[in-house]
């Protein structure tokens, strides 16, 4: 009888979880996004990541690339002493 119920109870899960996934209207994957293959180096800490993934401050007609937000405040609070 154990096994009965058992039974029942993943009939009923199985029902729920299809009627679930029906409402979502199916996963869809997000378009891939353009990468360039370019690395670009942190003026502050030296790290190298791709031009895509970097924060940008442009100054004086130059770019200049940021691995994070600490980073590029420090950046601009040294008043660009680092400059190169």
């Amino acid at each position: 009888m154990l096994a009965f119920y058992g039974f029942i109870a993943y009939i009923i899960y199985a029902v729920i979880r299809f009627f679930n996934t029906l409402g979502k209207g199916g996963r869809t994957a997000s378009p891939p996004r353009q990468v360039s293959g370019m690395m670009v180096k942190d003026e502050v800490c030296g790290t190298y990541l791709p031009k895509e993934d970097a924060l940008i401050e442009k100054e004086k007609g130059r770019i200049h690339y940021f691995c994070s937000e600490e980073c590029r405040r420090e950046f601009l609070e040294s008043g660009h002493k680092r400059d190169t």
